[in-house]
Order: structure tokens, then sequence, then C-alpha cells
């Protein structure tokens, strides 16, 4: 119950466990296609340009960043956690001209800031906001930021490595133009690929390039001749176990239905809500925009912050994460992630904390 990776049902391990295929086998070429489709059913897209990426999320966020900047390109980042932090250093390293959006951990990029920002940078290339900030449990909605990035003649990226899955990420509604996220938290699979999803403007933008992608192995044109339709070009050996478990993992989503799997994880996170309410613990997160599937728990004063996640961990068997950064032993972070989120882990987890409190 952690920030990730996530419990995975037990058909997603059973996928994984069966033989494996070559890379370039019609069944698996066959997979893969599924695979694309039931990827834009969940990012809700139409974008062709939609597959897994071999690594994990970071992975999608370097293949975002390498793929769509050239050196020199200025960037606007929106930070307001790790992983605001962790784009602005790819960026950086691709040759970006940072500008950055900051605010405290825990709160959102509020749209003002991002126009303030706008109209202070010459020749915005591209936006990029954390949709769903792990670290802090925040959730920053991108719909008016896409209007004023649009506006100003920019590209929009999102990171829905946390969101996908467990609450409304609607790429196409959004006009978002690049998104990367991870299986390993709500999608309930093994950690190890990175969906992501180019739309058709920031396909263009990468084809009128200067130079190419630096990053080989992350090349969205050289990925497009295995992951694209028509004739199957080797690139890399694709880790096959990983797509028969994404496969599996993508099926019960479907299964289920995206907006039950929303509703499912809003309920848990309220129940969650009600019963540290009940203890006097508060979510540290920015009222109104709090996620659901991801929970910032403030340490009550004098609580042994690691002694009780590690009491959880050896005695109860539930695993939650601690701070990070400048909220290091300040919160503990609860997930309610796809298979773990359930009635049953929220009382579970009330329980054994109350009792160690």
């Amino acid at each position: 119950m952690g920030p990730g990776p996530s419990d995975v049902a037990p058909s997603v391990l059973s996928a994984m466990a069966q033989p494996l295929v070559g890379h370039l086998d019609p069944s698996f070429i066959n997979m893969m296609e599924e695979i694309k489709g039931m990827l834009r059913k969940v990012f809700l897209t139409e974008n062709e340009m939609t597959f897994p990426i071999s690594g994990t999320g970071s992975a999608g966020m370097e293949f975002c960043f390498a793929n769509l900047v050239e050196p020199g390109d200025e960037v606007v980042i929106g930070i307001n956690g790790v992983f605001g932090t962790r784009m602005a250093e790819v960026a950086k390293r691709c040759g970006a001209i940072v500008t950055k959006v900051e605010t405290d951990w825990g709160r959102i990029i509020e749209p003002q800031a991002v126009a303030e920002t706008l109209s202070s940078v010459k020749n915005p290339k591209l936006v990029a906001i954390v949709h769903a900030e792990t670290s802090t449990g925040a959730l920053t909605p991108v719909e008016e930021i896409s209007k004023l990035v649009h506006d100003a003649g920019a590209l929009l990226l999102i990171d829905t490595v946390t969101s996908l899955g467990g609450c409304p990420v609607r790429i196409d509604e959004w006009n978002v133009d690049a998104v990367y996220s991870g299986t390993q938290k709500c999608l309930s699979c093994p950690p190890g690929l990175s969906p992501v999803s180019l739309s058709a403007r920031a396909m263009e933008k990468i084809k009128s390039r200067k130079d190419s992608v630096q990053s080989w192995y992350l090349d969205v044109n050289l990925l497009a001749n295995y992951w694209g339709d028509g004739a199957r070009v080797y690139h890399h050996t694709a880790p096959i176990s990983m797509n028969y478990a994404l496969h599996e993992s993508l099926r019960l989503i479907l299964e289920e239905g995206l907006e039950n799997r929303w509703d499912r994880h809003k309920s848990n996170h309220l129940r969650l809500r009600a019963g540290l309410d009940e203890l006097g613990l508060v979510l540290t997160a920015q009222e109104g925009h709090r996620l659901w599937q991801l929970n910032a728990v403030g340490v009550p004063e004098g609580a042994d912050e690691a002694g009780i996640r590690t009491t959880l961990l050896n005695e109860h068997g539930i695993e939650i994460g601690p701070g990070l950064g400048p909220l290091q032993g300040k919160v503990w972070r609860v997930g309610l992630m796809g298979h773990s989120s359930s009635p049953e882990n929220v009382d579970r987890f009330l329980s054994a904390l109350k009792s160690l409190l």
C-alpha cells in the first residue's frame, strides 16, 4: 500500500508465466496491436502513436523530452514535488533552456502561475506538468493549463504515472500533446513498461527536427517502424513477458470499466479519509486537489514515523511509503492503487495504524 508498485491480479502473474515467443512472431504482433488499442481506450485518445516503451515510467519521461526537445528550445516545467524536479533535470540534459513554475510541495501548479511564466518566455516550445505528483498526493488540473499552453503556441506534456487508471485522464479532450505513464501503479502490472502517447501535432514537431533524436533507444521514428502499422522492423528485443502482463492488466481494466475503476479509487480514498478523521489525522495535499490513489498522511507530533512504517511491514504485512524531500519524516504515503485499492485493505491499514498509534 505504498506509492508503487501496487499488488497485481493473479491472472496478471499467470500471464507472465506463459511460454515465450519471438518479438516478431505473428502472435506477438497481434498482441501488440491489441495492447495499442486498449491503451488508446485507457488514455481516451485516438493518437496513432500510442504504445508501451520498454522501461519504467522514467524511461517514458526521457522518451518524451528526448524526442520533443532540441538544444536551445525553451521549456516551461511545473515543479511541486520530486517528479517535476526530475523533469527539469531531464529537459536540461536534452539541452533545453528551462524556466520553472515552482510552488510548495503538496500544492498544485496554478494556471495563473503558468500564464505569468509563459508571458515572460519568448518562444516556448513545450510546457510539462506532473498531473499526479506521487511525492505529495496532489492532482493538478490540466484543462485550463492546456488552453494557455496552446494559445502560447507550445506543446503540452503531462506525467500520468500515478493517475492513469486511477482517476480521469482524458488525453484528447484535454488537448494533450505528449503523455507518459507507468505500469506498476493504477494499471496494476509489474514495473517495466511505460505507456506513452504522442499527438499528430507532436509527431509533426519531431519529424521537423534539425538534428536526430539524441537517444537511439528512445527515438520514436525508429520505434514507429516496430510498433507502427505495416511491416515490422526490428529495433530492440521487446520484453515479451512484460507485454503479456500489460495485455492482461489492460483487459481487466476495460472489463471493470474505466469509470467504474475511477469510482472504486474515489470510494476507497473517501473511506480512508473518514477513518483518518476518526484518528485525528489529516491529509496534507491541497484541499480539493487530493489524489484518490496516493494519500499523504501527516505524521502526528511525537510519533515514530520510520518505526511505525517498519512495524506495519514486519508485524502486519502492510507496506507504506515515507515522505520525500521537504516532506521526509512528515508524511506517510499510503497507496490505494489498482488491485490494492479495496475496502478491506483500507480497514486493515486503519486498524493496524490505530493499534500502533
